[in-house]
């Protein structure tokens, strides 16, 4: 084995960034240049859902969720606010970006011209992964196949004219929140980047091509489990490198680097003992940092409290010097890797690539990740679906959850419940600035540059250069994604419901032979009616729901994510029994009044309402107190017991007695 006992000049440390933005772009300005006082060396920027979605912050489908869940930012103005003071030429800035993501770039670019820096030193990333949009996370806008070719265009164009950017981040890390398996998480990222090397290929000169296939950079997810998660990043340096040299004949090594940032697990942070948390993130992290070989480039970390709510700044702080002291006091930079030639290891990182491979097989089969999306997306519902039950079951230790429950009161929690709360006044402020921007542009010369850019997304062009003109002319966000829509459609994604299998059977006997009872007392089938208001895309918890409650035997009505509340008030006129909302982004507390109001002016106040989120219990009260029967947070874990509620609920001889 190799000697590693020597220390030496230390490595650099990679890039410590937190994951931050929130209600304006001037407030998160604010947070940025604080993080970055204290010691943040690169920035990771969170964009809200409207400006994810490509929604002004004045639709009606951005109500409730305006700065929530990130900074919104709806034009030139904003993102001039987000930076201001912070030279972008000297910065190293992630954008967790996808749908929008030439638009946000076109952005950034043109920001950093009115600095008067050299646009071709830019360094960052943009995510634009909509694969896994289609797969986890929501936030698509476009079909696969013009949502494919737009990546393409920003890697294209960011090869010619922004060669240190990296023009697209792989992003599996969602697809882990989803609950794929570790092969799954291989496979699934894998594929991606294949298709988008694909559509790449064509573009450049074949010279040029390995150089592009460097700047492909992947984002990556870091659970509980270590040693698997060490060896998962192993077995993707040891595949990227083969797919590399097999698929495209890049024979550089310096081009076959797997290049990657990671934030840690969020899907295994606990409401219950939320202290506990500190330690899952120290654990998840070292995964990503230990071995040498698989070291990440850039590190964020979540804050113990973010299955509560949005972190305060103190909280991201701590998560920040997490990383600092690992980095700068321990000697961990000082040595080798320390995991070569562990036969432990090696047995399986060499176990995780067969997986990996065998699951791309699967893909290759279906034409490659485009045409592989439904089948991957029923692959995450049923893995999410053993997770879930392996914890229901007590066959997955999660300590304070379904283990050592009893705990004192965490003194971390304060008065203020933990969290930061975004003030309801933030909305109607960007609304307000918004409003003053469409007044004070030239539109003359907005018209001129959305019509540039509707002629070359139609004609097949790059829009790279369009949508830096529309950003410079004061084009606002809704309005360049509603040229992307106009060209290209508008995708609605599959549930993965529909196809997911389930051989479950524990526990259900009795649930299935409550809903068959409850049916023949309403004269026909229980109907349950699932539905996801607003932009929040995360839809794991809402599948999960239907996909229980479908195995219970009821009628399910699922349409997928992002619909209004009149589109869920006009589904419950299809029969519903009873009604779940599913939202995780802090919206719940307007979007929930609005369904209320609808349902009681349509006369459907009979209807019993249930609602899942992370939601405090001042807002839960509230909900409560709107006529909402159940609150469920993500301490409700045990499914059974959720489908025992929904049972009840519709039960005519329940209602009667209540």
């Amino acid at each position: 084995m190799k000697d590693s006992s020597s220390p030496r000049q230390p490595d650099r440390p990679w890039l410590i960034r937190t994951y931050a933005g929130h209600s304006t772009a001037s407030a998160s300005n604010a947070l940025y240049r604080a993080n970055l006082a204290r010691g943040q060396t690169g920035l990771s920027v969170a964009f809200d859902l409207p400006t994810q979605t490509g929604y002004d912050s004045d639709h009606v489908l951005a109500r409730g969720e305006v700065g929530k869940v990130g900074v919104p930012v709806c034009h030139l103005g904003d993102m001039r606010a987000l930076f201001d003071q912070i030279p972008l030429e000297q910065m190293n800035t992630s954008m967790t970006i996808n749908a929008t993501a030439p638009w946000l770039l076109s952005l950034y670019i043109a920001v950093a011209e009115e600095q008067g820096a050299d646009v071709a030193k830019l360094q960052g990333t943009v995510q634009n992964d909509l694969i896994k949009e289609y797969l986890s996370r929501g936030t698509y806008i476009c079909p696969p196949k013009p949502s494919l070719k737009m990546i393409g265009d920003v890697a294209e164009y960011c090869y010619a004219h922004v060669p240190k950017w990296n023009p697209m981040n792989v992003c599996s890390y969602h697809l882990q929140e989803a609950g794929a398996t570790p092969e799954q998480e291989l496979a699934f990222a894998l594929a991606t980047a294949c298709a988008v090397l694909d559509e790449l290929k064509p573009r450049v000169n074949a010279e040029d091509f390995p150089a592009l296939c460097g700047r492909i950079s992947f984002f990556v997810n870091a659970g509980i489990r270590f040693v698997t998660e060490m060896c998962k990043m192993r077995a993707f340096v040891d595949l990227w490198d083969e797919i590399l040299q097999q698929r495209y004949g890049v024979t550089d090594a310096k081009y076959r680097r797997f290049r990657y940032g990671v934030q840690v697990n969020s899907l295994g942070l606990t409401e219950q003992q939320p202290e506990n948390n500190v330690y899952r993130i120290l654990i998840e992290m070292l995964a990503v940092t230990l071995s040498k070989k698989a070291r990440a480039r850039a590190v964020q970390l979540p804050a113990w409290n973010e299955a509560l709510g949005l972190p305060r700044p103190w909280d991201q702080q701590w998560s920040m010097r997490m990383q600092q002291i690992l980095a700068y006091e321990t000697d961990l930079l000082e040595f080798d890797d320390l995991f070569d030639e562990n036969p432990a290891v090696e047995r399986k990182v060499t176990s995780l690539k067969e997986g990996a491979r065998a699951e791309l097989a699967n893909i290759g089969s279906m034409g490659g990740a485009i045409g592989a999306i439904e089948y991957m997306k029923s692959r995450l519902v049923d893995a999410n679906a053993d997770r879930l039950g392996r914890i229901e079951r007590n066959e997955t230790t999660v300590v304070g959850v379904n283990r050592w429950t009893e705990a004192e009161p965490s003194p971390l929690l304060g008065e203020d419940g933990g969290i930061m709360v975004v003030d309801p006044a933030v909305e109607q402020e960007q609304i307000s600035r918004l409003e003053a921007w469409r007044a004070a542009r030239d539109n003359t010369a907005v018209d001129a540059a959305l019509a540039e850019l509707r002629r070359a997304a139609a004609a097949g062009e790059n829009v790279m250069p369009a949508s830096i003109i529309c950003a410079r002319a004061g084009v606002t966000t809704g309005e360049w994604a509603g040229e992307m829509r106009a060209v290209h459609g508008e995708y609605r994604g599959p549930t993965g419901v529909a196809k997911a299998m389930s051989n479950r059977t524990e526990g259900l006997e009795a649930l299935r032979a409550a809903v068959d009872a409850v049916s023949d007392r309403l004269g026909r089938r229980l109907r349950f009616l699932v539905g996801k208001p607003g932009l929040d895309g995360h839809s794991n918890g809402a599948e999960q729901i239907a996909f229980r409650a479908r195995d219970c035997g009821m009628d399910i009505d699922y349409e997928g994510i992002r619909l209004t509340p009149e589109q869920i008030v006009e589904q419950a006129r299809n029969g519903a029994h009873v009604i779940g909302l599913s939202i995780l982004s802090g919206s719940h507390i307007p979007l929930i009044e609005d369904i209320m109001r609808r349902i009681h002016a349509e006369g459907m106040a009979q209807i019993p309402v249930v609602v899942g989120g992370i939601i405090p219990e001042e807002d839960a009260a509230k909900l409560r107190a709107l006529g909402v029967a159940r609150v469920y947070t993500p301490k409700d874990f045990e499914l059974n017991e959720i489908m025992k509620d929904i049972v009840a609920l519709a039960d005519p001889e329940c209602v009667a007695a209540q």
